[in-house]
């Protein structure tokens, strides 16, 4: 196994045991990037001079005796909205082409003071609206898209050209990717990561969260994001009781490890709504993992839940006004620099009457209330991340046995919004690939600053797959396959 193949839990333990150093990895990582860019694309900008400065600084604290943590000397990438001093960020955008921020967003400086490394930034749907990021491949299939808007950041997780990245979630836009991509995908709770120095899509429903290999990876990652920030007018504090106060356990990743009997975990499975209008193979996918939940101890129930019918006019009743308003004076002064189906979406948005956006803002309120109430009695929720694997290019629509067509778009954030409406964290992680080798993911919901509860059961998951490939239950990095192979 190469370096640049490692989990962070293993880089970061040969790390410590001075069997690898940060310089090796970060070289490895490289390589790897320089490998396979040609064909996935998944960056914009590769700051290898300066990875490799920082890979030798964090190799000689950690000789001296400066350990920082388990990220000290981990390599990782950042999806092209957040900003770092003297990188651009592009927001994969023409309208940015030319922007470099004289700051650091604020988990930027967090992941630098963990002592992790900065790769590169990594492509998005323009400005995050869209969940295709079509400038990126996926990696499993050469004519399947990567999802988005956070698909460069998956692919580049996949591809191993950083070990772990950070995206941002407005509709899904961590999960999907991660899903279609084989990683671990979380959107925290609401307000629990900073988005201070982070391009918004949409204020109310923006979140920030990682991608990685692992469930405990993402983990470690969390740990060092999460926390209040004063510059994010929408950063909470979680409470002290809360699991999200300690998001990877009492001892860290490693206490998530053996956590193999589930008894007394109480896991939902909703009857209506989650799985409407889903592919087979991932339903089938899904409910193999919802019996081995079962035979693992944890009480399943069938949970109907509530509103259901209201999410997605929701969901573009909020994104759409906002989107709208964030981009307002420069749509007006550079239409053409828009991608077109950007430029239509934000039009469309500028068209949203205020009583229509608060009508939206008032369902929210009523959906969040309802939902709040089905974790009185569950402690997590299952379902689908997304009701179809990666679609190949160039698809617009999905058809469905009962006669209905939805676009692609659509289809992928129908069911991961309600996440996003309602503020709540969720995970996804891979339970399975279809007949054509792609990638299923299954996603865990919880109540606000329940991430343990998502950690602990998706790493149990993780722990009793057996078609990872990989030592430990960790999945191998994707090959990259050419057109010619697909």
């Amino acid at each position: 196994m190469q370096p640049f193949e490692l989990t962070i839990e293993h880089a970061a333990a040969a790390i410590a045991a001075r069997t690898l150093s940060p310089v090796e990895l970060v070289d490895s990582v490289l390589d790897r990037c320089e490998a396979v860019e040609q064909r996935l694309h998944a960056y914009v900008t590769v700051v290898a001079d300066r990875a490799r400065q920082d890979a030798r600084r964090a190799e000689k604290e950690i000789r001296e005796g400066l350990h920082r943590g388990p990220l000290h000397g981990i390599p990782y990438g950042l999806k092209d909205l957040f900003d770092v001093s003297g990188i651009p960020t592009t927001a994969s955008s023409r309208v940015w082409a030319d922007r470099v921020p004289d700051g650091d967003s604020t988990v930027a400086t967090r992941l630098t003071a963990a002592g992790a490394i900065l790769i590169g930034k990594t492509h998005t749907h323009e400005f995050a609206y869209g969940l295709l990021t079509p400038q990126t491949a996926n990696p499993w299939h050469a004519d399947a898209i990567a999802g988005g808007s956070s698909g460069g950041s998956a692919v580049a997780v996949a591809a191993g050209s950083a070990l772990f990245a950070l995206g941002t979630d407005t509709g899904g836009s961590i999960r999907i990717p991660a899903a279609l991509n084989g990683m671990v995908g979380l959107k925290p709770t609401y307000g629990l990561v900073s988005r201070h120095g982070v391009a918004p899509l949409a204020w109310s429903l923006d979140h920030v969260g990682p991608i990685a290999r692992t469930v405990r990876d993402t983990a470690t990652v969390l740990s060092a994001l999460a926390g209040h920030d004063p510059s994010d007018p929408a950063s909470a504090t979680a409470p002290a009781h809360s699991p999200a106060a300690h998001p990877a356990g009492p001892r860290g990743p490693r206490g998530l490890r053996g956590l193999r009997g589930l008894r007394g975990l109480r896991v939902g499975v909703p009857d209506t709504y989650y799985f409407d209008r889903v592919d087979p193979q991932v339903e089938a996918a899904v409910r193999e993992t919802v019996d081995l939940l079962r035979e693992l101890g944890a009480a399943v129930t069938p949970v109907k839940l509530p509103l259901v019918e209201h999410m997605e006019a929701t969901q573009w009743g909020l994104m759409a006004p906002e989107a709208s308003a964030v981009h307002e004076e420069t749509l007006r002064a550079a239409p053409h620099l828009y991608g077109p189906d950007i430029r239509l979406l934000l039009e469309a948005g500028s068209q949203v009457s205020a009583l229509d956006y608060l009508r939206a803002q008032r369902t929210r309120s009523l959906i969040s209330e309802a939902w709040i109430r089905v974790f009185c009695g569950v402690d997590v929720l299952i379902a689908p991340t997304s009701p179809i694997t990666a679609a190949r290019r160039g698809q617009e629509t999905v058809r469905w046995p009962d006669g209905v067509t939805e676009t692609v778009t659509d289809a992928y954030v129908r069911l991961s919004s309600p996440a996003n409406i309602t503020g709540f964290p969720a995970l996804s992680l891979p339970v399975g690939t279809d007949s054509a080798g792609l990638p299923i993911g299954a996603q865990l919901i919880a109540a606000p600053f329940s991430e343990s509860v998502l950690f602990r059961v998706g790493t149990v998951i993780e722990e009793q797959r057996t078609d990872t490939g990989g030592p430990a239950g960790v999945p191998r990095t994707v090959a990259i396959h050419d057109s010619s192979d697909s």
